[in-house]
């Protein structure tokens, strides 16, 4: 079976193991574009767990990008410690809002350049608030998704970028954000990278790599 059929039958089982659409099945916790935006930034090097832990008083103490963007950034290191390398992320989540209020009117673009041009985001980022904030076409690819994507067959290239077009390739555009989290989902639970659980695992028939560690 080549990349794009196969592409698809696995978008169809994961489907059923994890119904619903990319905004439904992402596991970070927000209630707007900006937030998400946020929440995505502090996820790098980061469990979804704890920056659903330090978001809520984070977006309490500053709701909107002119807040984020005006606040103390020792308080805001203090707010994201936890989620590691806050030094960075504090400046990233500080010039990103700036850019938001100066450049567009403290809305969050929905252009992948747009977005692209946002401190500390790139097209993984860029790709999550496409696909889940505002339903666009958007397909992240973080290491779960690579790994995934070789293991399966489903993309040879070697870098994030080369698997996003091969994937978005093989896949309508309405499937890709929730094609990239059902991808994660499986990753986390069944197919991990140390011990995949190649006996329940629904894509065992389609798997090159079944039997053999990551």
């Amino acid at each position: 079976m080549s990349a794009t059929p196969r592409a698809n039958e696995v978008d169809a089982r994961l489907e059923r193991c994890f119904p619903g659409t990319a905004a439904t099945l992402c596991a970070l916790r927000h209630d707007n574009p900006f937030e998400l935006l946020v929440a995505t930034v502090l996820s790098a090097q980061c469990t979804d767990e704890r920056v659903n832990m330090v978001t809520p008083p984070l977006f309490a103490a500053y709701p909107t990008p002119a807040a984020l963007a005006a606040a103390r950034r020792a308080d805001v290191e203090a707010a994201i410690r936890t989620t590691g390398f806050f030094h960075a992320k504090a400046a990233h989540l500080q010039g990103l809002s700036s850019v938001i209020v100066e450049r567009f009117a403290g809305r969050v673009p929905r252009a992948m350049e747009d977005l692209c041009a946002l401190p500390g985001v790139g097209r993984k980022t860029a790709n999550v608030v496409r696909s889940v904030a505002f339903d666009e076409p958007g397909l992240p690819v973080d290491t779960h998704v690579i790994r995934l994507s070789h293991r399966l067959d489903l993309s040879r290239g070697r870098d994030p970028v080369a698997i996003e077009r091969s994937l978005c390739r093989a896949l309508p555009p309405e499937r890709w954000g929730a094609f990239s989290v059902r991808l994660i989902l499986h990753g986390r639970r069944t197919c991990t990278a140390r011990r995949p659980d190649c006996a329940s695992c629904v894509l065992v028939d389609l798997c090159p790599r079944r039997g053999v560690r990551a």
